[in-house]
């Protein structure tokens, strides 16, 4: 008589796939990039102490808590199986609401006088970053529900729910907080999850028109907004370096990346951090990086991101479920968008924009979900798929083909290739 075997409950097990070893590349790849940011934070304390009149090792200490809590947060999200978290979105979107509600009648603190923290004594609290991350659940859950309904491209049910949604959010987080940067994070990785689950490109390309419209207008009704636009349009102009203007932020960040040069001041020769660059442990941490660690720290840091991203799509196009390719999908251009918007803005691609760059800038709410959401990555990656099979509109075969690379054939990794038609 054979021994008894116990298996998992089918509902905690995608698609009755079995569970393996996980992705310990994604581990360490993210505890490659706190060390990084830990070690950046720890090397301009002193510099922001004497600026800030404040003790030596208050920044690196609060950044160690910070990396500590998103280690805890890593192993829940991790350990929580995502069927739970599945059924737990609408509670988690209605404590982000809250959060942000809340964040918005909090008093604003002269120096960050936008209502996007939420303060208790020294301790401070980003809505916009719990915000993010239950969306990241929400809109997974609220797609592979439509995607298994056959509703997804109904206007009433699916697209109509998704813009009163976003045109709310746009409203609390764009208008009342004033944090731009993050709305259109927020737009993308929506866009993204929606283009994944199969919505055909004619109508998202609408709607993308429709939000780049609505940007445009948002952007030219704020003055500071257009004086963004006006000094990145301008950046030859040499008044912005030396005086306070809108630009001068966007130009001590350009001089702290070129007096690194191409192996760095090192770690204790920093000058921009002594005042000059506004924001050094937070939006301009790239700037300060590339001071102390030059163009071949920079190229280093970059590869590091994008090696964590390239992770993240293996493992994007190796999911056995909507559910779990959607959740994928989103920290996947979360992560990205972000980090080209800092980087971009950074290295004048892109317009100035407060934004933290993924792992490395000081802030313990960035750090703590985008530990959480690395923990359900590293969770879905235990069920992955050991192949990925040709589409039957390719190889004349079964199957089906979740690569980027036939996009054409049926749509960017869904299993179903003909979700489109």
């Amino acid at each position: 008589m054979q021994p008894s075997v116990r298996r998992r409950p089918l509902s905690l097990q995608p698609l009755g796939t079995r569970r393996h070893r996980p992705d310990y590349w994604l581990l360490l790849l993210s505890a490659m990039l706190l060390a990084i940011g830990v070690i950046v934070v720890y090397s301009i304390s002193p510099a922001l102490a004497v600026d800030r009149d404040t003790d030596g090792s208050f920044y690196v200490t609060r950044q160690l808590i910070a990396v500590g809590l998103g280690i805890v947060a890593f192993g829940i999200t991790a350990a929580i199986p995502l069927e739970s978290w599945r059924q737990l979105w609408k509670p988690l979107l209605v404590l982000a609401a809250v959060v942000t509600v809340v964040a918005l009648f909090m008093p604003a603190n002269p120096q960050y006088p936008a209502h996007r923290w939420i303060r208790l004594g020294s301790l401070s609290f980003q809505s916009v970053e719990l915000l993010k991350f239950a969306l990241l659940i929400a809109i997974s859950a609220f797609l592979a529900e439509r995607v298994k309904n056959g509703t997804l491209q109904n206007v009433k049910e699916t697209l109509k729910p998704l813009l009163i949604g976003l045109v709310g959010i746009g409203v609390a987080v764009a208008w009342q907080q004033s944090d731009f940067g993050s709305m259109m994070v927020i737009v993308v990785m929506a866009s993204a999850m929606v283009f994944v689950a199969g919505l055909p490109m004619k109508r998202l390309l609408l709607i993308v028109m429709a939000l780049v419209v609505v940007a445009a207008l948002a952007i030219s009704a704020v003055p500071y907004r257009r004086d963004r636009i006006a000094a990145f349009l301008h950046q030859g102009d040499t008044t912005n370096c030396v005086t306070l203007v809108t630009g001068y932020q966007a130009c001590q960040a350009l001089v702290a990346i070129g007096s690194g040069g191409i192996m760095g001041l090192g770690l204790g020769r920093s000058v921009q951090a002594f005042g000059y660059l506004p924001e050094a442990e937070n939006d301009s941490i790239f700037a300060i990086y590339a001071e102390k660690f030059g163009f071949i720290g920079g190229i280093a840091l970059l590869g590091l991101l994008l090696a964590l991203l390239t992770r993240l799509k293996r493992i994007m196009e190796r999911t056995p479920d909507d559910f779990s390719r959607l959740i994928v999908t989103g920290v996947f251009t979360w992560f990205a968008v972000q980090a080209m918007i800092n980087i971009g803005a950074m290295i004048g691609l892109l317009p100035l924009k407060g934004i933290t760059l993924p792992f490395i800038s000081y802030g313990g709410t960035s750090v703590l979900f985008v530990m959480a959401a690395i923990g359900l990555v590293f969770q879905i990656s235990r069920y992955t798929l050991y192949s990925v099979p040709e589409a039957s509109s390719v190889n004349g075969g079964g199957g089906y083909d979740n690569r980027s690379d036939r996009r054409r054939v049926r749509g960017a990794y869904h299993p179903n290739p003909g979700r489109r038609a």
